[in-house]
């Protein structure tokens, strides 16, 4: 049976565990966790070099990734035991009812709060509800697919 963590998950464990790497791993850590959903935290949306920044600002349509990733967290911390832990490689195939409360994220001054919550899980996809928030403000909020592949899979979207 999962439990939630007696400490909070910080950026060396999410990094270890989910294929985003370098600035591209835009959570700093997992304040909460349970079966059914995972709460994440960042506070990078600020940075002028942030990785996803374009013409001087970070667009909150930005915030899908930052989804993505608490969703990759998720699948990791509920995978099947092994060692390491580790979730299968997944790709976003599908958003919808994405509704973006803000225009853009880096003028929050907040850190940013991603809950993901999943709906359903099938051998080969899951289906997440997802929101954002910063200082009790809702940012943005949703609903993805995830795409489940194995080895195969993951050498087709390696570039």
């Amino acid at each position: 049976m999962l439990s939630q963590p007696p400490v909070r998950l910080g950026r060396d464990w999410i990094a270890a565990h989910v294929p985003h790497a370098g600035s591209m791993c835009l959570l700093d850590a997992v304040l909460d966790w349970g079966p059914g959903h995972v709460l994440c935290e960042a506070d990078n949306h600020r940075r002028a070099d942030h990785p996803l920044r374009q013409f001087g600002r970070l667009g909150a349509a930005c915030g899908l990734e930052y989804a993505a990733q608490a969703m990759a967290v998720h699948a990791a911390l509920t995978a099947p035991p092994q060692e390491p832990p580790q979730a299968r490689p997944g790709m976003l195939v599908s958003a919808r009812a994405l509704t973006l409360h803000v225009s853009r994220l880096d003028d929050v001054d907040a850190p940013l709060q991603v809950r993901a919550e999943r709906l359903g899980a099938g051998p080969d996809l899951l289906l997440y509800e997802f929101s954002m928030h910063a200082g009790g403000r809702l940012l943005l909020d949703g609903r993805a697919s995830i795409l489940l592949g194995g080895a195969p899979f993951a050498e087709a979207i390696t570039p």
